[in-house]
């Protein structure tokens, strides 16, 4: 590796940060998704609609005390607030989680850009310095430039192995993104919907 780091040049340097940046992300977002998915209760987010279908408010309480899961955590902060706004409510708090799923997802975006162009500069870097070498030598020896050629490309391929490696978690973590929040607005607005049905029937 070292060898590797060597032969690529100074460029291999920012190329490691990226990959250390981006390895440490990927575990870090990695165990925040398997810790929502062992919170997550979908039994108790039908449960709490069927409930507040009901008007049962202090059994909703009881039973959403100490649940962790995200849309329910939506539907308690709505019942909470059903007096004053239950729909800002609700948007808030999805926006608060939305803002805890989508961290650091900036950064891997920016990696995957990076990346190549770090790499690219790297390449470039080298056959210059390439061009160089054969400048001073002429053609006396074409293995030198054509060796050095073959360092340069060293920083290409580690910045797209860096780049195509982060692209697969990336779009994971979006995928799951986007279907929390499709759930959670699903769920919010269908607890919504019932409790403006029961106050149209003059139901509190």
């Amino acid at each position: 590796m070292l060898e590797l780091i060597y032969n690529g040049g100074v460029v291999m340097w920012p190329l490691l940060a990226c990959s250390v940046i981006v390895l440490t992300i990927i575990i870090e977002r990695s165990l925040f998704w398997a810790g929502m998915r062992r919170r997550r209760n979908r039994a108790l987010r039908d449960e709490v609609l069927t409930l507040a279908e009901g008007m049962n408010w202090k059994q909703i309480e009881e039973k959403t005390g100490h649940c962790d899961d995200a849309i329910v955590r939506v539907l308690k902060i709505g019942i909470l607030h059903k007096d004053y706004d239950m729909n800002k409510a609700m948007e808030a708090e999805a926006q608060h989680l939305l803002k805890k799923m989508t961290q650091f997802m900036t950064v891997l975006d920016t990696m995957i850009t990076v990346a190549p162009l770090l790499g690219i500069l790297g390449t470039v870097i080298g056959i210059i310095s390439s061009f160089k070498m054969l400048g001073n030598s002429g053609m006396a020896d074409p293995k030198l430039v054509t060796g050095g050629i073959a360092q340069a490309l060293i920083t290409t391929a580690t910045g797209l192995t860096i780049s195509i490696f982060t692209v697969f978690p990336y779009n994971y973590y979006k995928s799951r993104i986007d279907n929390a929040a499709h759930l959670m607005e699903k769920y919010a607005t269908r607890l919504e919907v019932s409790y403006r049905k029961m106050q149209a029937e003059g139901i509190q």
